[in-house]
């Protein structure tokens, strides 16, 4: 079942990675049928222009595997994948666009290298849809994988039915291997003990062995791997470490020491490491580039309107719960440290100024946080910070609120452009929280700046 599997993704990946050269042959004859129907001349040729081709099927073999347009685990839980081959198939474009201006190469047309692009999103949907209708063909004609289950509880039967529904990879039960002390659940199979084991082999129908047994009967692992040792067959275990804790590339080896990672994030990658922050740098400097003259208008406008500094800076917890000081412009008259730090805004708080409750409405206050982005505290996309006194206060009251620390906090996030933000419910924040944590994908992130960019900047909670 595993060669299959593998091979499967070898041809997967094979074939989106030469996609694009199919694709700028047919976008070449797109492109000049919709010329000649357009009645403009169309007279480029494709040939030698082979370096533009090369560098497209680089920029998209990069894009395709960064949206896991290639990954064969993503092919049936996506019903057509559309989503993530539009976000490479786009970035592509832009790449090559870019590569094309500035190497001043005006004899490649624009429009030859979108229709190429269309073509090239096309294939990758209809490449896909092939797979799926060949994986299942092959698995409906192949001959079933026999699988002895050891462990017979619910747990290992739920496990076995999961198998069998693989639309990829036909599996059928051979049998059950009851456990010391397990009360048997699968009626309708053959149930073995753990002893009978040495006089089963391949004799009796069986292909592989998959051990599925309960978290709290882990510490059985070196026995159940022992009794399997005369079975001679490839031997897989069913890694289910119990609600909330979901293993995707977390097995890994320090030296001799086989680790398991239970709180793998986002930060762990190298697309959160580099690609994350490579955008807060440009991003976050061009906006306080861009937007200086206007900055400069608000702090003498705080200045004239109220007395005191024009910029707030308070103390909130951060990445991995480390705190740091995060600015805002100032919309409160000045008030003792501790009433800041502990009172919430309310929608008539007095301490606001006239002109405070204008930037707050707007979310303009916000706006020196880039600076944060700049110095590595903060990112553009993530979870709002909180104060510490919140912090500590949420923590035994909200479940699993401390795993909004495990990304670096932003100035826009999941939770706020989808209204939770201000005096709104925590467990809400948290959840939306928790999604952008399991789902996180720098598509993801531009998907909230274009939200809170469409939508999110004036806000109802906001005062």
């Amino acid at each position: 079942m595993i060669l299959r599997l593998k091979i499967y993704r070898m041809l997967l990946k094979a074939s989106i990675f030469l996609l694009p050269f199919a694709a700028f042959q047919a976008g070449w004859w797109l492109w000049m049928f919709l010329s000649t129907s357009f009645h403009r001349p169309a007279l480029f040729p494709l040939a030698g222009h082979t370096t533009t081709i090369l560098l497209g099927t680089f920029v998209w073999t990069f894009f395709a595997e960064h949206n896991r347009v290639t990954s064969f685990d993503e092919l049936f839980r996506e019903r057509t994948g559309a989503r993530a081959a539009w976000s490479a198939c786009l970035a592509t474009f832009f790449a090559l666009l870019a590569a094309l201006y500035f190497s001043r190469n005006d004899l490649f047309p624009r429009g030859l290298l979108l229709s190429a692009l269309l073509v090239l999103f096309v294939l990758t949907i209809f490449l896909h849809a092939v797979f799926r209708f060949l994986c299942r063909r092959g698995a409906h004609l192949a001959k079933p994988t026999r699988l002895l289950i050891v462990g017979a509880d619910r747990f290992a039967w739920t496990a076995g039915e999961r198998f069998r529904r693989l639309s990829f990879a036909r599996c059928d039960i051979a049998g059950y291997v009851r456990l010391p002390g397990q009360e048997s659940y699968a009626m309708q199979k053959q149930v073995y003990d753990l002893a009978q084991i040495a006089d089963l082999d391949s004799s009796q129908g069986i292909d592989e062995v998959i051990i599925a047994i309960h978290p709290d009967r882990f510490s059985e692992m070196p026995q159940i791997v022992k009794a399997l040792d005369n079975l001679s067959l490839p031997a897989k275990a069913v890694v289910d470490l119990g609600e909330g804790v979901v293993v995707r590339e977390k097995l890994f080896q320090i030296g001799n020491i086989q680790m398991l990672d239970l709180t793998s994030t986002p930060t762990e990658s190298l697309d959160y490491a580099l690609l994350k922050r490579m955008f807060d740098l440009c991003f976050s400097a061009s906006v306080l580039v861009f937007t200086a003259p206007f900055l400069v208008l608000v702090a003498v406008l705080i200045r004239l309107t109220s007395p005191g500094p024009v910029l707030f800076v308070q103390e909130r917890v951060g990445l991995n719960g480390k705190p740091f000081l995060m600015y805002k412009f100032r919309t409160m008259r000045c008030s003792p440290k501790c009433e800041s730090d502990t009172q919430w805004t309310t929608s008539d708080d007095s301490r606001r100024t006239a002109f405070g409750k204008f930037l707050r409405k707007t979310s303009i206050d916000e706006l020196p946080q880039f600076i944060n982005v700049l110095k590595g505290e903060m990112s553009v996309v993530g979870p709002r910070p909180e104060r510490p006194h919140f912090v500590h206060k949420f923590l035994n009251e909200v479940a699993k609120y401390n795993s909004r620390h495990a990304l670096k906090v932003g100035i826009t996030g999941w939770a706020q452009v989808n209204g939770w933000r201000g005096n709104t419910s925590i467990e809400k924040r948290v959840e939306y929280d928790l999604y952008y944590l399991q789902n996180w994908s720098f598509r993801f992130d531009l998907q909230i700046i274009a939200m809170t960019i469409v939508s999110g900047v004036i806000n109802k909670n906001a005062y």
